[in-house]
C-alpha cells in the first residue's frame, strides 16, 4: 500500500509518492508446538514411555515362577582389539510348590543375561520330595565342589537358613527346615548348587 505526501518546493507543491510504513520487524508470532506424540497427532511416532503397555512386550506370557537373583558378574574376555565386557548371571526360580531350579549364563547386557538364566533354570527344574507341612522328610547332606550343605528338620521353627541356601529353599515353598553350610566356602553358587543336590537326595 503507498500513501502520497506533499511536499513546497519555492513555493510550489510537488506530490511524491512513497511507500507506505513497513510493519514491525523481528516479532515472531508464537505457533503451537507439533507434538508427535500426542494422540491427536501422533502420525506413526513411538509412544510416550509412560504410556506403553505394563508387564514387558505385549503378549508375552506372564511367568509362573518366581526369581532371585544370586550372583551378577562382569567378565572380561581380551581380544584382538582389546577387553569385550559381558556379564554372568547366576538365579534360582522356583513356584514354592516344591519346584525349584537354578541356571547361569552370559550375554553383553545384564537384562539378556537374567532371561537367558531364567530359561536355563527352568529347564533344570527339579520336584523336591516334601512332607505335608512342606518340611524336608529326612536329614540329608550333599557336596558341590568345595561347598558342602546339610539339611535337617526342623519341626514349629520355620526356615532356619542363610545365603543361597534359603534362597533355594524359599523358592521352593520350604519351612520348617535347619539348612546349615559345613565348608568355608563363600561363593554363592556353589552353595546354591549343593543345596539343589541335596533336594535330590529326598525320599
Amino acid at each position: 500500500m503507498e500513501e502520497t505526501k506533499e511536499i513546497k518546493v519555492e513555493g510550489e507543491a510537488v506530490a511524491v509518492v512513497a511507500p507506505a510504513t513497513p510493519a514491525v520487524v523481528g516479532v515472531q508470532v508464537a505457533r503451537p508446538a507439533f507434538n508427535r506424540f500426542n494422540n491427536n497427532n501422533n502420525r506413526g511416532g513411538r509412544p510416550p514411555f509412560n504410556s506403553r503397555r505394563p508387564g514387558g512386550r505385549p503378549g508375552a506370557p506372564k511367568s509362573d515362577l518366581e526369581q532371585k537373583v544370586l550372583s551378577i558378574r562382569r567378565v572380561a574376555r581380551v581380544i584382538a582389539g582389546g577387553k569385550r565386557f559381558t556379564f554372568s548371571v547366576c538365579l534360582a526360580a522356583g513356584d514354592k510348590k516344591g519346584r525349584v531350579g537354578v541356571g547361569m549364563a552370559k550375554a553383553g547386557g545384564t537384562s539378556e543375561a537374567i532371561d537367558k538364566a531364567l530359561r536355563d533354570a527352568r529347564k533344570n527344574l527339579i520336584q523336591v520330595n516334601v512332607t505335608k507341612e512342606m518340611s524336608i522328610p529326612h536329614e540329608v547332606d550333599a557336596k558341590y565342589c568345595a561347598a558342602v550343605v546339610k539339611l535337617r528338620p526342623a519341626p514349629g521353627r520355620g526356615l532356619i537358613a542363610g545365603s543361597a541356601p534359603r534362597v533355594v529353599l524359599a523358592l521352593a515353598g520350604i519351612t520348617d527346615t535347619n539348612a546349615k553350610i559345613m565348608s568355608g566356602s563363600k561363593n554363592k553358587v556353589n552353595n546354591a548348587r549343593a543345596t539343589i543336590e541335596a533336594l535330590k537326595q529326598l525320599r
